[in-house]
């Protein structure tokens, strides 16, 4: 037996034993002739049997052990590919190749991700092996250089649709003047002189046509079949079939007019190329979301150099500058503020219109604008590793990512062409021996028509544009989708789970409630409670501070403190004696509680946190703290339960605190006093009753449940945690977007169905409308270049969805 031997490169391992432990089970798969795991290098040599194994086999056995197979990730731009079958093709060879674990093909971005291991194989023999299919690798551009190639080929296919239509018209017009309605049209002698309309059709058949000529020889020396085998197929039969009758009316004597053909093959050429024209157009268009959030970031940042300040390009700020942002400017990359606060517009990358408050200490994300304060800031993150940069390769990945429903599409589109050339052959054949018995001419039309109107473009097109559209106009609404596949499956969502702490509530506490005993005054007693909690660390203690700040009451020098652990403080302030706390600290110096105990029960029963105030001896009343509820979180649950959905509240909190929050927001459904470790356990209770759940949560401590859920969404802002840890990340932390992406998911989906239907009718309607003869082969070339351009039309309305 032939043998092969690859490495892969694994990750995981930590000591000597996982590499025996790998080895071992390496050894055990049909097929291995020897494996070696070298701890040191990391890294695992296998000789084995390609027809029995491979290495799919090998990673998913690594990982099925506990350990990770690490992949070399290349990704390139294509260009030369016509139709699906061609991104199939592509597809196809790469995986073929060894050391390739996984390559798909975005025939929509024209695109190639390629995970493949670098020991095995290289981009560069990626590269060769395409080329030789009659296709062309680059090495994926940036943005800029990107939408410079898609200009040079609308420019490249908008001379090619004018030379050919210039070239076109005349033979058409020939046609035309035929139809009786039309007959008042003056027709030219010598445009009915066959040698004039070689004159004009051959140009187009052979130069404007010619792309479908190489890239159809191609197709078939790779032994498979696209649409330009069609379209080459199609066109010649009518081109040659008409040059053939032009020499017998030569050879005739040249009397009459022969009935020609050639305005068929050169009015076909022409429809496709303007439909190529319009779907490049559009395929530019569908791209704009990632060309609009590149376009955000600043081009330049002023740098403090010791003590110095230096402008320079945005790509020489290295992490750990100190950079100067002025009000209105925008801030260039993502940073810590260390001097000055401001309020900072991060509408366009979290989609939230209101300005955030930041101070010194808050972290700033590149390409947010500084409103009104002059900042200096700590660059943190630079380049590939921003929030913005990380967001538009998210969107990215999501574009060039396959939902099921495209694999079915490519699967179909893969065996379409050889059935149609079989339905074109039949058709010819039933029509020269049955329908119009030993006359070529009559058989031959409905033939080309089939072979025209039978093009799987749209097909190809029907599902990539859609994600495209759908992802990118999601991305400006603050929606990460993370893959098509989270897209398309979003839909399906019938319950919703919502963690409660900084989810439903903006998880921290704030002061809700302030009641003064009769005998003290308001202000008074504030200020004394407010200047001895100041003195504290403890979060209730600072949510009180900051709430009596907020009310104007200025804070006044403490004499002593002493904070009482599980109790509450004491303080001396302006000659007074303060006690802050509990029940039990009141009762422990001998403090009568009155009737406050009722209004204490009312508040924890709400969810509140009360904290008793004692002034030189005497109760002098109480204050609540709690984590307040979002003021956007009642409308995007009454919103969630609009669209069918059971709203489940999941939290660690006690019942009573956790109904008082579900209260207020409108849910009946709680699961309360859950460890953060039996989450997920929670989740798959509700899956195992048939449901498909979404958790939504901020991507940290609720992880692992994000994880089992049928899809996660973190709420977050755009940082590498909520990121990760989702199949989606909501970057406003407004409740709202879980409701937006359900309905931009069934959206998407529905124009993804729609577009599917666009390029089966025409293909299913016109294949027997043109086997009947009922269809010109003009009339098939438009509705075969219009079926693709609808198709891309259709997917583009997906940009102009407005929500909320």
């Amino acid at each position: 037996m032939a043998t092969t031997e690859s490495t892969l490169k694994i990750n995981g391992m930590t000591c000597a034993a996982c590499a025996n432990r790998i080895e071992k089970g390496l050894s055990k798969i049909e097929g291995v002739e020897k494996a070696n795991v070298n701890f040191a290098l990391e890294s695992s040599t296998i000789v084995y049997d390609p027809e029995k194994t491979n290495i799919d086999d090998f990673a998913a056995r690594i990982e099925k052990l506990g350990y990770g197979v690490i992949h070399d990730k290349a990704e390139f731009d294509i260009s030369g590919m016509t139709c699906a079958a061609c991104a199939t093709k592509i597809e196809k060879r790469i995986h073929k190749m060894n050391g390739v674990s996984n390559a798909a093909v975005n025939f929509a971005l024209e695109t190639l991700t390629v995970e493949y291991d670098g020991g095995q194989t290289s981009t560069n023999e990626m590269m060769a092996n395409v080329k030789k299919m009659g296709y062309e690798l680059v090495p994926k551009t940036d943005g800029k250089e990107k939408l410079d190639h898609k200009e040079q080929e609308i420019k490249k296919q908008y001379r090619k649709f004018i030379l050919s239509a210039v070239l076109t018209l005349p033979l058409l017009w020939t046609m035309v003047a035929h139809f009786e309605f039309l007959s008042f049209l003056y027709l030219p002698e010598f445009l009915m002189n066959p040698w004039v309309q070689v004159a004009f059709a051959t140009p187009v058949q052979f130069i404007i046509g010619g792309q479908f000529y190489k890239a159809a020889f191609i197709s078939l020396r790779n032994k498979s079949a696209n649409m330009d085998v069609l379209v080459s197929l199609g066109t010649s039969a009518a081109y040659f079939y008409s040059l053939y009758l032009t020499f017998e009316w030569m050879a005739a004597g040249s009397v009459g007019h022969p009935e020609l053909y050639f305005e068929a093959s050169a009015v076909i050429i022409t429809l496709i190329v303007l439909g190529k024209l319009f779907e490049v157009r559009a395929k530019g268009k569908t791209s704009q979301a990632i060309q609009k959030l590149l376009g955000l970031q600043a081009k330049t940042a002023r740098v403090l150099k010791d003590g110095v300040e230096q402008e320079v390009p945005i790509e020489e700020v290295a992490a750990g500058d100190i950079i100067l942002v002025k009000p209105g400017e925008k801030i260039p990359v993502d940073g810590e503020i260390i001097v000055g606060q401001s309020a900072i517009d991060e509408s366009m990358i979290t989609g939230e219109s209101i300005p955030v408050d930041k101070v010194p200490g808050n972290s700033v994300i590149g390409a947010t604008i500084n409103k009104n304060g002059s900042l200096q800031i700590k660059a943190t993150k630079v380049g590939r590793d921003s929030a913005l940069s990380q967001i538009v390769k998210v969107v990215e990945e999501a574009q060039g990512s396959k939902a099921e429903i495209q694999r079915l599409a490519d699967k179909i589109s893969g065996v379409f062409v050889p059935i149609v050339v079989g339905i074109a052959i039949l058709t010819f054949f039933i029509w020269y021996f049955a329908v119009t018995p030993g006359d070529f001419r009559s058989s031959l039309i409905p033939t080309i028509s089939i072979l025209v109107i039978a093009c799987p473009c749209a097909l190809g097109l029907a599902t990539p544009t859609s994600i495209m559209a759908g992802s990118g106009r999601a991305a400006e609404m603050g929606l990460l989708f993370k893959g098509g596949e989270h897209l398309e499956n979003t839909r399906s969502i019938d319950t919703v789970v919502l963690d409660k702490t900084g989810t439903v509530t903006k998880g921290q506490p704030a002061l809700t409630d302030t009641i003064v005993a009769e005998g003290f005054a308001d202000e008074e007693v504030l200020q004394l409670v407010a200047s001895a909690e100041n003195q504290s660390e403890h979060p209730l203690a600072q949510a009180i501070v900051t709430g009596i700040k907020e009310e104007g009451i200025e804070l006044i020098d403490v004499n002593t403190f002493k904070a009482l652990p599980g109790y509450g403080i004491e303080a001396e302030v302006a000659g007074k004696h303060v006690l802050a706390g509990t029940r039990k600290l009141m009762r422990s110096r001998d403090i009568a509680l009155d009737n406050i105990e009722a209004t204490m029960e009312k508040m924890e029963n709400e969810g509140k946190t009360a904290m008793l105030i004692a002034i030189d001896g005497k109760l002098a009343g109480v204050v609540a703290v709690a984590d307040t509820v979002k003021e956007s979180s009642k409308e995007a649950i009454q919103r969630m339960q609009e669209l069918g959905l059971d709203v489940i509240m999941l939290t660690g909190d006690n019942q009573q605190t956790a109904e008082a929050i579900g209260r207020q927001v409108g849910l009946t459904h709680i699961i309360a006093e859950v460890l953060p470790d039996q989450k997920s356990d929670k989740i798959k209770q509700l899956q195992a009753q048939g449901k498909k759940v979404a958790m939504v949560g901020d991507g940290i401590n609720d992880a692992p449940a994000l994880a089992v859920a049928d899809i996660g969404m973190a709420i977050g802002t755009g940082t590498d945690i909520a990121i990760e840890a989702a199949d989606i990340t909501l970057m406003r932390g407004d409740l709202n977007s879980v409701a937006d992406a359900i309905i931009m998911s069934r959206k998407t989906m529905r124009n993804i169905k729609q577009n599917l239907f666009f390029a089966f009718f025409y293909n299913t309607i016109g294949i027997p409308v043109a086997a009947l003869g009922l269809l010109a082969p003009w009339v098939a070339g438009a509705a075969m270049a219009f079926s693709s351009v609808s198709v891309v039309l259709n997917a583009l309305r997906l940009q102009r969805v407005k929500l909320h």
